[in-house]
């Protein structure tokens, strides 16, 4: 059968040998069935694009499900323009469920943004939520309050060690820091090393990288104790501040050639660093955009650290979506993403 072709509750029984009735009950959610069953139908639904046509009756009876994603505002080609780019599919994936998604976008550089952006999603009282923390005190607060109101949610891409979350999807953040310190300094005789930091709000609440951060600030005391670790800050949205601070910096301490970024951002020190070929610089960052594989592909960046975000998302709706409905709790509370070790010589593939 073609995966374009129209496809039927009997067709779906054909294929996975089960009945209709299970086949029905998976699709609307009537009564019980056993995981095994479940999986077999989902599977079928994933491959032949079923649609569902008793879907507009279901919404119809006030049965459908809302799933909120608390996720940054974006630009194309952006971190997070990746992460949403695996909702299309996740949506096409929980849809027969009868449950949709709604995004609630926030200033990720504005706490009052978040906060604002938190209290607007709370009074829609959704069934469950996808949270990319970025404000620590301020994120724990939202949990709670979702936690009182008894409302499942999952983190993306970093979480926060609240009791309550249903999942997380995402790399382990502290190893992710401690690979990028081995992957920067192996094999090489390191006495100095720049950690560049974005400049996110006026008092640095917003920390997204602090795990990764940790991890390799003890890989550093760990294997490299008489290391210098240096730390710069930068404001993406101004190239010519950025090529000001790094000048500056080279100008004080001439003798740094290592350089390590834990956020997506280590393309905007690609400008300065093309300009001086000289000093032989050796830079490590993280994801897998455009412009930092472009500089992959150049040798202006030396590696990068890619996490899928895409799937992350993906992940999250479909846990959420299953746990609301279908009241299965996901298998792992901790669903760690590889991490994939990007060169110059397989980025153009990846």
């Amino acid at each position: 059968m073609a995966p374009s072709s129209k496809v039927t509750i009997l067709d779906i029984a054909r294929i996975t040998g089960l009945s209709k009735g299970t086949v029905d009950r998976v699709l609307h959610n009537r009564g019980e069935v056993s995981k095994k069953s479940y999986e077999k139908v989902m599977a079928v639904i994933r491959e032949k694009g079923y649609q569902p046509n008793p879907h507009a009756a279901l919404l119809a009876k006030g049965k459908e499900k809302v799933i909120a994603l608390l996720l940054p505002s974006h630009t194309k080609g952006t971190y997070w323009d990746l992460a949403t780019s695996g909702l299309c599919r996740a949506e096409a994936e929980v849809e027969p469920l009868g449950v949709r998604t709604v995004n609630f976008s926030y200033d990720q550089y504005n706490p009052l943004s978040f906060r604002d952006t938190c209290r607007e999603l709370l009074e829609s009282r959704p069934h469950g939520v996808v949270i990319a923390p970025m404000y620590k005190e301020e994120t724990l607060s939202f949990t709670a309050q979702l936690s009182e109101l008894g409302i499942p949610y999952v983190f993306i891409d970093s979480k926060l060690d609240t009791e309550d979350y249903l999942a997380y999807f995402g790399i382990p953040s502290y190893k992710s820091g401690f690979l990028c310190a081995d992957m920067l300094c192996r094999r090489e005789k390191v006495t100095d090393v720049l950690i560049v930091r974005i400049r996110r709000d006026k008092h640095q609440q917003s920390d997204p990288t602090v795990e990764r951060r940790a991890g390799f600030l003890d890989y550093m005391r760990e294997h490299i104790p008489d290391c210098t670790v240096r730390s710069l800050f930068i404001d993406p949205s101004d190239a010519a501040e950025t090529d000001a601070v790094l000048e500056a910096f080279f100008q004080e301490f001439p003798q740094v050639r290592h350089i390590a970024m834990f956020n997506s951002r280590v393309h905007l020190l690609v400008p300065f660093l093309e300009r001086h070929p000289e000093k032989d610089f050796r830079l490590i960052g993280f994801d897998n955009l455009e412009a930092n594989i472009a500089a992959l592909v150049r040798g202006t960046v030396d590696m990068l650290i890619a996490q899928h975000p895409d799937e992350q998302v993906r992940g999250a709706v479909q846990t959420l979506a299953e746990y609301i409905v279908l009241h299965r709790k996901p298998a792992r509370k901790d669903n760690f993403m590889h991490m994939d070790l990007l060169t110059r010589y397989n980025a153009e593939d990846y």
